[in-house]
């Protein structure tokens, strides 16, 4: 029996060039939810739930697919979420706050079979060290990369890495919107091994 088709349930170009690392052949598609936090939720929790969300939101849409759902939250070091910018006020306010602390990336992962209504989720964090930002490099830097859809205001695989002082985690895709090796295991536990996928036919 064929293995059922992939959808990322993302608009974002980010995590479409990730996945495609996996060498896996996948359709995209923009789900529409509110991405409001509720009342007291955690980072991690409001993580998780929004990439559920995301799978889950496409389901009737494309059944007899496995949807992947990803979405992500940045925390400071007292508690509060910092989520997409928008614009470049509020991604200067957040560059900000960031200046100078260690702020953990909380990544939401979701795989769902859209027939069966299976979902497996996870959440996986990444710290990111800033270092002491001026004013001056805040502004140069936003300027140059604009990254007012990123959450915490930075795109790593740019000139973003300029920002930081030191990475902490055990996969840096996370911190671009799709945890690779997270979705590599869940994968494989579902009876798909992307590596063996792509082995060269004999």
């Amino acid at each position: 029996m064929p293995p059922k088709p992939l959808l990322l349930a993302s608009s974002s170009p980010y995590r479409r060039e990730l996945l495609e690392r996996l060498g896996l052949p996948f359709t995209c598609a923009s789900p529409d939810i509110d991405e409001s936090p509720y009342q007291g939720e955690t980072g991690e929790a409001l993580a998780t739930r929004l990439a559920e969300s995301k799978a889950r939101e496409l389901a009737d849409r494309f059944p007899g697919h496995w949807i992947i759902g990803s979405d992500q939250v940045a925390c400071l070091p007292d508690g509060s979420v910092l989520s997409k910018p928008g614009n470049h006020e509020m991604a200067t306010e957040q560059l900000r706050q960031s200046s100078g602390h260690r702020v953990l990336f909380l990544t939401g992962l979701a795989l769902l079979d859209s027939d069966s209504g299976k979902i497996d989720s996870l959440c996986e964090p990444f710290n990111v060290k800033f270092r002491e930002l001026v004013d001056e490099e805040i502004e140069a830097y936003l300027l140059r990369e604009k990254p007012y859809d990123c959450a915490g205001s930075f795109k790593m695989e740019g000139l973003g890495i300029t920002l930081f002082e030191a990475l902490e985690g055990r996969d840096p895709n996370s911190l671009v919107g799709l945890p690779l090796i997270a979705l590599n295991d869940l994968l494989r536990q579902w009876g798909r091994n992307p590596l063996l996928e792509n082995r060269p036919a004999s």
